[in-house]
């Protein structure tokens, strides 16, 4: 029996590739344009020529909203004479999917999410960068996002760079509740917060922080026991509020009125916008630590990738140093929808001081240090299929 290029993600991630009819790697064009259709994008890919036929000034970039800022894309466009056809991405299994399926052939370069960059290795999807070449771009980064960066690293080879991240925690108003109840995500489970605590409708985000509330680690096999453990803490959950989001300026409106006092996931993506527009009442923060200095924030990481035989491999290479580059990190940190830091130190150089306050640069490191690395969680279907069954009870 032949094993589909998929098989070994959560079953989670394969319900999301058949839906979409992308399970089929040597699917026609036609078939595959339809499949794509399903989860966005298609309308964008669809209009452009294959990567072999594009002029050698132009490439095919897939990326988040944020990347295709007229602020990166125009300088690059300009310094290399080049043309950049983006395709924006709305979740990382989608894009990994479309790549994985034979997209990969129409595109250059890739920003995804890391777990998905660093799967790209593997999945023979993408180029390993050679760590020499990029070692002043390294050299750029924080300490912590120095090589060898083993987070997007696949047998000893480097699979993508950081571009951008952020931190999962409590973010609360501070005029409406007292941050020392929030030095961890116990009060989801304090009845003074019944119905004031919202769920982001979010996939396996909303999960994941309880789990890493009551010490278990969801990114390794979990057991029976803990399993059950979990479903008490989803049960707790649940009982104390019912409130489930799935727009985040939903949420954020909440949090500024007070009728929200947190949301689950949360952290610098949720509250970074509302700090932009001023409110330094709203506060980020990741949970302390834990028994025996048990990490329970996590941290996520945008990366930035080479696909498989690039149309120009040199202006390839070169659109990865621009969007890790300080000039394109300081317009990726600081968007209308989220602001989060660059994994580039000299970023921070460019800031105002109302920019370093509202992206709390003076407390990113410690969040940092208080945080697991998101992965893929490999038990993530027994997770969400209890977080339905405790939802429908």
């Amino acid at each position: 029996m032949t094993k589909e290029w998929y098989s070994d993600l959560p079953k989670y991630y394969q319900r999301q590739i058949k839906a979409a009819g992308l399970d089929q790697v040597s699917m026609d064009r036609r078939a595959m344009l339809k499949g794509l259709a399903a989860v966005g994008g298609a309308a964008a890919m669809g209009g452009m020529m294959p990567r072999a036929a594009q002029a050698a000034t132009q490439l095919s970039y897939m990326t988040w909203e944020g990347y295709n800022d007229p602020r990166i894309v125009d300088p690059f466009e300009a310094a290399n004479d080049a043309k950049l056809n983006i395709d924006l991405i709305s979740d990382s299994a989608g894009a990994f999917s479309k790549l994985a399926s034979g997209g990969a052939r129409d595109f250059d370069v890739v920003t995804s999410d890391s777990p998905w960059i660093s799967r790209m290795g593997p999945a023979g999807i993408c180029e390993y960068l050679d760590q020499d070449e990029f070692a002043d771009v390294y050299d750029s980064f924080y300490p912590q996002f120095a090589a060898p960066f083993e987070p997007l690293m696949h047998d000893g080879k480097i699979t993508g760079l950081p571009s951008r991240w952020g931190w999962i925690g409590p973010t609360i108003n501070t005029d409406f509740t007292d941050p020392d109840d929030w030095r961890d995500y116990s009060g989801v489970f304090d009845s003074k917060n019944k119905e004031k605590i919202a769920l982001m409708d979010w996939g396996d985000w909303p999960i994941l922080p309880i789990v890493l509330e009551i010490g278990i680690n969801p990114y390794k096999e979990l057991d029976k026991a803990e399993l059950k453990e979990i479903r008490k803490a989803l049960r707790a959950v649940f009982d104390n509020s019912r409130l489930i989001i799935g727009d985040m300026s939903i949420a954020q409106k909440g949090l500024l009125d007070g009728s929200i006092v947190t949301t689950i996931p949360s952290g610098s993506y949720v509250g970074s916008g509302l700090r932009k527009q001023g409110h330094m009442n709203i506060v980020s923060t990741s949970p302390d630590l834990g028994a025996d200095g048990f990490k329970k924030g996590i941290i996520w990481l945008e990366a930035t990738a080479i696909l498989k035989n690039p149309s120009n491999p040199d202006l390839a290479k070169k659109l990865v140093r621009h969007v890790t580059g300080a000039e394109a990190g300081l317009v990726l940190s600081w968007t209308d929808f989220t602001s989060n830091p660059s994994p580039n130190a000299s970023v921070a150089d460019k800031y105002t001081p109302e920019q370093h306050e509202a992206l709390q640069t003076e407390y990113m490191l410690t969040s940092w240090e208080r945080s697991q690395f998101h992965n893929i969680a490999p038990n993530i279907d027994d997770m969400l299929e209890i977080w339905q069954e405790e939802l429908s009870s």
